[in-house]
């Protein structure tokens, strides 16, 4: 599969949104082959990684996206993302508890997530930084320096400002063919620790990935 060009001169905004829409395309056409094998590495690999006491963080798929929720027959505890709040200046993303069967509500995004609307008993709390041991994060394309492209809502871009929520590990889930060579990249764009495709798991020197 032939990657997109990264050689145009338009601003990174602009780059961006292209880059986002040949992804798209190119992304779920990858995934079709490489999803089971994702699935297989994350499974090996996995358990490995996260530290004894300390939750899982996925996420629930969207079209496109590797389905990583069957991880949870290997009884490890987890958590998924739920973008919070009533307006969009005050919105953002929080990380909850979760097992297979409880109830879901759709989040300020629409994707379903932990939240307190339908559940039959007291909202699940909202998780601290140090309650979660690695964070699964789907990506549209991946650099090989970390730098991650997604859909341009800047939700984890703000979550792993925090200092706290920096340092917990972060691997981009992506097939093989979305990694490229470079990405436009802005100031707010944080390295992510290394990155799970059908191939393997692929560390990044440079990133905060003492405990991979």
């Amino acid at each position: 599969m032939n990657q997109p060009a990264m050689n145009s001169p338009a601003t990174p905004a602009a780059e961006k949104s292209r880059l986002r829409r040949q992804f798209r395309t190119l992304r779920l056409a990858a995934l079709a082959e490489a999803e089971a094998q994702i699935l297989a590495v994350a499974q090996r690999e996995i358990p490995i990684l996260l530290p004894a006491g300390q939750r899982l963080g996925i996420y629930w798929p969207l079209a496109g996206e590797a389905d990583l929720r069957p991880l949870a027959a290997l009884d490890l505890p987890l958590a998924l993302p739920a973008v919070w709040g009533e307006a969009t200046p005050a919105a953002r993303l929080i990380y909850r508890p979760w097992r297979p069967g409880e109830p879901l509500a759709p989040d300020h995004c629409g994707i379903p997530a932990p939240l307190a609307s339908n559940a039959p008993t007291p909202p699940a709390t909202e998780l601290h930084p140090d309650a979660l041991g690695l964070l699964l994060v789907p990506a549209l394309a991946l650099d090989r320096r970390g730098i991650r492209l997604g859909y341009g809502g800047g939700w984890y871009d703000r979550l792993r400002a925090e200092p706290a929520w920096r340092a917990v590990p972060a691997l981009a889930v992506l097939p093989a063919a979305c990694v490229v060579e470079d990405l436009p990249c802005d100031g707010w764009d944080l390295p992510f620790s290394g990155w799970l495709d059908e191939r393997g798991l692929h560390r990044i020197a440079t990133a905060n990935i003492a405990s991979l």
